[in-house]
């Protein structure tokens, strides 16, 4: 049905595809549609993209876009030169500009470059392990360890967004490295993109299913995911403020109640602030007025409309109150929200997988 170059190219495409799919611009049904694509041409041509044997021999020295770009390139500047004529351009292999040789002298200098870029790492020295892994690139660009590690120093730096970006660049070298897929979960864990997290780790743990660092975060991102559908329900959603309902939040999004009175310095600012004479006319006008039914109320209720108005009531007190929170005592709400997004207890995703390749 096909030749090695056409199964070069569709490989190449393949890998392509899979590259929008780490993107953050394919909708969720048009990132399906590009599942069902890769899944197709895998099918129709036979390519399995999981046999490294096979992916060795059908990978080309550089992604798709970038063969693609050189070619219009070529074209542009065949037409110019032209003058009014507007020639037919054939491309082939012979005429995609190649790219320029790395020397073995430049691939050692680089694995200097990313032993160095390791040590630094483990020393916490992370802007200069980012430093030596893109000299190590600039040498190098064809080596998807270089970018992965680089990775890894992003997310150490909190720059998360250029950690998936050179994630996605590993992967369109080397489509079955797990570790990218690993190192990109946590990043997309870290911008609470759980979905796209969950995603990842999927492909980690299908390429390494004995991993049990890849299976723990997928178990976390999938919790994430659940947690976030059922949302900060009941009461929870007077604490929006705070940061209520988040990991570790109680049932139906009330936050770990427990974990607060446990936590002295947030007894002590709450104390404090309680003795301020505008809190305590708050707090007061909160109560009594979560006391009286709305109008048209049926009086003593017994489970009626008089108990919804009063809970409406109390609902509506707290978020009056949170704001007046927010606005006295602005480090009180931080350590608040600190306490309910990471409680203790709450498992996190685990890292050790994301170590600096060797």
């Amino acid at each position: 049905m096909s030749g090695p170059d056409v199964n070069r190219l569709v490989f190449s495409f393949i890998q392509f595809l899979e590259s929008q799919l780490q993107s953050s611009h394919l909708s969720a049904d048009a990132a399906e549609s590009v599942e069902v694509a890769i899944q197709c041409l895998e099918s129709a041509y036979g390519i399995d993209t999981s046999n490294e044997a096979l992916v060795s021999q059908l990978r080309i020295g550089a992604p798709l876009l970038e063969v693609f770009n050189a070619a219009v390139k070529t074209n542009q500047e065949s037409t110019a030169s032209g003058g009014h004529s507007q020639p037919t351009v054939t491309i082939t292999r012979d005429k995609i500009p190649e790219k320029q040789e790395i020397t073995q002298e430049d691939r050692s200098k680089a694995e200097v470059l990313k032993v160095k870029g390791n040590n630094c790492m483990k020393s916490e020295q992370y802007s200069d392990a980012l430093e030596c892994y893109t000299q190590a690139i600039s040498l190098d660009d064809c080596n998807a360890v270089y970018y992965c590690n680089r990775a890894a120093a992003y997310s150490k730096l909190e720059k998360h967004k250029q950690a998936i970006e050179d994630c996605t660049k590993a992967l369109e070298i080397d489509p079955t490295y797990s570790k990218a897929y690993g190192r990109m979960g946590l990043a997309f864990t870290s911008l609470n993109e759980h979905e796209k997290a969950r995603d990842a780790y999927k492909r980690a743990t299908d390429l390494e299913p004995d991993n049990a660092s890849y299976m723990t975060n997928l178990k976390i991102a999938e919790q994430k995911l659940r947690e976030t559908s059922l949302g900060a329900g009941g009461l929870g959603g007077g604490f929006g403020a705070f940061g209520g309902g988040g990991p570790g939040a109680g049932a139906g999004g009330m936050p770990d109640i427990g974990a607060l009175l446990n936590n002295p310095a947030l007894m002590n600012m709450a104390s404090n602030m309680m003795q301020n004479p505008q809190m305590q006319n708050l707090m007061q006008n909160m109560l009594s007025g979560a006391m009286q039914p709305q109008p048209g109320a049926a009086p003593g209720g017994g489970g009626g409309g008089g108990e919804t108005a009063s809970m409406a009531n109390l609902l509506q007190a707290g978020q009056q109150l949170a704001q007046q929170v927010q606005q006295t005592n602005p480090e009180l709400v931080d350590q608040l929200r600190q306490q309910l997004s990471t409680p203790e207890g709450t498992p996190k995703p685990d890292d050790n997988e994301g170590s600096e390749e060797k």
